[in-house]
């Protein structure tokens, strides 16, 4: 008899009505992790702050955001979903307050910290409630939904955060943050199913500290790289201690009952794969993210508010392309389309590589066009194929592991192809690419042309993303789709 799909926790509401709270939910998380970005020089004159210290009002969400998520993850094996992403929008409507009030910059990175504890649940939670209250058949559909909430907050974070913080002050920023979070705490309680997850099991917390330690500090060592290089003592003594907790995490992973990732996770080839290929392909997209619209201002000679429009078809294209995708994945599996989105990004980050140096700015919208094309081509399938590779037990922790490593390539990517930068304009020298036709930029095609190398290398791992045996909660028919 053929296994059914996993089932989900209860008769949940209807598609629409479910993803009417998770896509806003995702969009102001999003939307919330970069719209200060622009504001930054205003909060600094205000506070008489210094770049690395403004650096930490980014960089402080960031770290939460992408530590909290495995946390979250675990935990929706054992709490509700109903009471998670509650504790979630209260936690971040606090943080939204300490922010729109903060007298000083600690407490504004304090609000943002505690604003990304609370972000964290939101992306991943949303996944998980698409993969447990919707229809197998429909899960694609609506993870390209919430993957299109992800690409709208992208394009409009930077937009929304200058034109509101340009005519209102940086405080309404938080302000808005805020009323969004409180608007969606009480249909989130009333669509969300309340009853925790059948078989749920206690895990090991210690191991999900180390976990978190390791994932953050490894991180904030990549951040600190990009502006002292890795032999900056920040750099090089966070990323051993992220070493060490790593390594302390997998000996309480194999020596616990019960440990804070099940072993087994990473026994499924789908599953490995999946996460290797979610961090490497966010790492680039945010690469091709930051440093697009840093390339039309220092060597176009645009202004932000014009650099900015360049993204526009981008973000548009996200929005538009992700739930035609998700039915596509539902349709004809996810390996074709991953490998089709891999080897896009790849030959657009080496077109940005080679015609970005002219005085036009038509080369670098049309390559970061394509490579977000490329990028949702893999993000969507992946997450669907992920998802559905996973016994039910499982898919909390599991989808916690592969958002985290989703964000912390989002984090890592820019940092790293950051640190390349800086590092080829201190030197000096002409483009690696031979067809970069300029000297000015040369930095950036070489940062371009890495992102190219990055996303060749994952084509290859991508390559063995075929199962051996289904999972035994999919049917055979959701494992035929993962070839």
């Amino acid at each position: 008899m053929t296994p059914t799909p996993t089932t989900p926790e209860r008769t949940g509401p209807g598609p629409a009505l479910l993803l009417s709270v998770l896509l806003p939910a995702v969009l102001v998380t999003v939307i919330a992790s970069d719209m200060v970005n622009l504001m930054l020089p205003s909060i600094g004159a205000e506070f008489g702050a210094s770049e690395a210290e403004l650096a930490w009002v980014v960089t402080g969400f960031l770290l939460t955001f992408s530590v909290g998520i495995p946390f979250y993850g675990r935990v929706s094996d054992r709490v509700s979903l109903r009471r998670l992403f509650g504790f979630a929008l209260l936690t971040y409507a606090a943080g939204s307050l300490i922010c729109a009030l903060a007298p000083d910059l600690l407490v504004l990175v304090l609000g943002r910290i505690v604003m990304g504890a609370g972000a964290a649940a939101l992306p991943v939670l949303s996944i998980i409630a698409v993969t447990r209250l919707l229809p197998a058949e429909q899960r694609g559909m609506g993870i390209g939904v919430v993957s299109a909430a992800a690409g709208i907050g992208t394009a409009a974070g930077p937009a929304i955060g200058g034109g509101v913080g340009q005519f209102l002050g940086w405080p309404a920023l938080f302000w808005l943050m805020l009323v969004a979070a409180l608007v969606l705490l009480p249909a989130a309680v009333r669509v969300l199913p309340g009853e925790p997850p059948a078989g749920a099991d206690r895990f090991d917390l210690p191991g999900g500290v180390l976990l978190g330690l390791g994932a953050g500090l490894a991180l904030f060592g990549t951040t600190q790289a990009q502006a002292g290089g890795f032999a900056a003592p920040s750099s090089w003594g966070s990323l051993a201690v992220a070493a060490a907790a790593i390594a302390l995490f997998g000996w309480r992973t194999v020596r616990f009952a019960r440990p804070f990732v099940p072993p087994a996770l990473f026994a499924n080839r789908v599953y490995r794969v999946a996460v290797v290929v979610a961090f490497s392909a966010m790492a680039v997209n945010l690469g091709g993210l930051v440093f697009v619209p840093l390339l039309v201002v220092d060597v176009n000679g645009l202004g932000p508010g014009a650099g900015a429009l360049v993204m526009i078809p981008a973000g548009a294209a996200v929005a538009v392309l992700s739930p035609l995708i998700g039915r596509l994945a539902d349709r004809i599996g996810t390996r074709a389309l991953v490998l089709t989105g891999l080897a896009l990004m790849g030959a657009f980050a080496l077109f940005l590589s080679a015609f970005t140096g002219g005085t036009s700015v038509i080369p670098a919208g049309a390559g970061i066009l394509g490579l977000s094309v490329g990028f949702i081509l893999v993000l969507t399938p992946i997450i669907s194929a992920a998802a559905g590779a996973l016994p039910s037990d499982q898919v909390g922790v599991g989808l916690g592991i592969l958002q985290g490593a989703q964000f912390l390539g989002a984090g890592a990517g820019p940092a790293l192809f950051g640190a390349l930068v800086t590092a080829r304009q201190q030197s000096g020298g002409g483009a690696v690419n031979p067809l970069y036709p300029g000297q000015d930029g040369a930095a950036f095609s070489d940062a371009f042309l890495a992102m190219a190398v990055v996303a060749a290398l994952t084509l290859v791992v991508a390559l063995r993303m075929r199962p051996a045996t289904a999972p035994e909660t999919a049917s055979a028919g959701d494992a035929d789709k993962v070839h």
